[in-house]
């Protein structure tokens, strides 16, 4: 698990945050029960977020050797990376003796 994985798990999870996490896991395909154990999730709070990720086009679910392996879009992966991008800015502006900083331009658009 990455560094700012483990800072987002240690707190109360807001709901992008749990997005980003199964995101994260599901980069290369994996299975419902691999998300659900490594996210941290009950049965019934993945099946949510799935169905959700799915419809929203941030996963896709395709089959491999007779099994359903969740994995993320490109536009999920684009979601991820503004995600930690939007952390890492956020972390920056609560480290700032002055707490005023500019977006980088990327984020912008």
């Amino acid at each position: 698990m990455t560094s700012w994985l483990k800072q987002r798990v240690s707190k109360r999870r807001d709901k992008l945050s749990i997005m980003a996490e199964i995101l994260h896991i599901a980069r290369d395909g994996t299975l419902k029960t691999q998300i659900m154990y490594k996210a941290n999730l009950s049965f019934a709070q993945l099946n949510e977020y799935l169905k959700f990720m799915l419809k929203t086009h941030l996963l896709n679910k395709f089959n491999a050797n007779g099994k359903d392996v969740y994995g993320a879009t490109e536009k999920g992966e684009d979601f991820l990376q503004r995600h930690f991008e939007l952390t890492e800015l956020l972390k920056e502006t609560e480290n700032s003796k002055n707490r005023v900083r500019i977006p980088p331009a990327n984020l912008l658009k």
